[in-house]
């Protein structure tokens, strides 16, 4: 018995984390297959409308193999196919991929214009001959003790807000975003706290501020991490930036191009404009310390 679930998939939130589990559950010795879009749907249809990404596509596929996910499955959404409808995109799929059962969220949209959902996905499986299976929406309790219904566009929302605390508490891990370093205008050096600066980003960045988190090395070393995002206002207007001080490595950072992951655990503070250099370095001091001791807290627990 094998089974099939649909979606973009964007984070691989709690959610999803869902469907895949129920899937897997279904078939325990079959074949779980997770369907997906590559680029995103709005990239083809509406570009000025498409949201920004939470993960990669590559990170997308890390996360659903780790949930148990055999297979995923990414489709180019040409016009052609977009402009299927509901029946005729699934009888598609039917054609190249065996399956058993699909597992989808109450609110599971396709076909042409999303205007098909589940009673019609139900109504093709009595006729093509599979189930399908309906999985709860999952909701968590943020911070400031309101629910939450656990979609990608809450959490990007969270995200535009710097709540990353409660972002985590969505996708079940904390917010990342993957960048390669490059060179930037090395003030960080000059004044102690060098850092690695990322270049072009693929996934959302949080709210403009500083945070507490941890990077990520090419080899899979993980330390703390001061991550700040923004304009640096101190120095007079800038380009939107990120860039992480790695909190007591001494190996230096002179070195370009090679790959990073920035990780979000908690927001710290607004960006400040400083008057002066020595205000600006106090606090960044106050920042590195507020990162051990939270990275400390979450080494313990």
């Amino acid at each position: 018995m094998n089974s099939l679930t649909i979606g973009n998939f964007d984070g691989v939130h709690l959610g999803h984390r869902a469907l895949v589990e129920r899937a897997r559950s279904l078939c325990p010795g079959g074949e779980v297959v997770a369907v997906t879009f590559e680029p995103h749907p709005a990239e083809v249809l509406d570009t000025r409308n498409c949201p920004p990404r939470l993960t990669t596509s590559v990170r997308r596929r890390e996360l659903l193999e780790a949930l148990g996910v055999d297979r995923v499955v990414e489709l180019e959404p040409t016009p052609d196919l977009l402009g299927l409808d509901g029946d005729a995109f699934i009888e598609h799929l039917r054609a190249s991929l065996p399956f058993d059962v699909v597992v989808e969220g109450p609110d599971f949209r396709f076909g042409r214009h999303r205007a098909s959902g589940v009673s019609q996905l139900q109504d093709i499986g009595r006729n093509l001959g599979f189930d399908v299976e309906l999985v709860e929406e999952r909701r968590v309790v943020l911070e400031d003790r309101t629910e939450l219904e656990v979609r990608s566009t809450a959490i990007r929302w969270l995200l535009a807000h710097g709540r990353v605390v409660d972002a985590a508490r969505a996708l079940g891990r904390p917010h990342q975003v993957t960048g390669v370093v490059v060179k930037g205008d090395q003030r960080g050096r000059d004044l102690g706290y060098p850092t690695a600066n990322l270049g072009q980003q693929h996934e959302l960045l949080p709210a403009d501020g500083v945070y507490a988190g941890r990077a990520i090395l090419p080899d899979g070393t993980s330390l703390p991490a001061a991550i700040s995002v923004g304009t640096k206002p101190t120095f007079g207007a800038s380009d939107r930036v990120c860039e992480a001080h790695l909190v007591d490595h001494d190996a230096p950072l002179d070195e370009y191009g090679w790959p990073i992951r920035i990780e979000f655990t908690r927001y710290l503070h607004p960006q400040y404009a400083f008057d002066g250099v020595e205000p600006l370095i106090e606090r960044m001091a106050r920042d590195c310390d507020e990162v051990r001791l939270f990275s400390g807290e979450l080494n313990a627990s």
